[in-house]
């Protein structure tokens, strides 16, 4: 059995990925997968956080499955967003967005 202790480090470590990689990518793919890194740090921590404190209980099981359907919506709404802007500015970076600027 794998300590509740090592999903908390890997969540962490997920996390702070997720945040290094939004901030330091220019690209707008590579800061949806950073979003997605981060949300699925939570869900660790919700399937953790379960386990430890109510361990014969679902509820955080359950929160992780909404969040998963709430992230896959998520996603599917920023990929036609950024198609879009692919097709209005033919580029998928940051900076081509600060053209939308009036």
């Amino acid at each position: 059995m794998v300590p509740v202790e090592c999903f908390f480090v890997l969540s962490a470590i997920l996390f702070f990925i997720g945040v290094f990689g939004f901030v330091t990518r220019r690209n707008l793919i590579a800061m949806l997968v950073s979003v997605e890194l981060i949300l699925n740090a939570v869900d660790i921590n919700f399937a953790a956080f379960n386990r430890l404190l109510f361990p014969g209980e679902m509820e955080g099981f359950f929160f992780t499955l909404f969040s998963i359907g709430v992230s896959a919506a998520e996603s599917a709404v920023a990929i036609a967003i950024i198609l879009n802007v692919y097709r209005l500015f033919k580029s998928d970076s940051v900076e081509a967005i600060d053209n939308l600027k009036l």
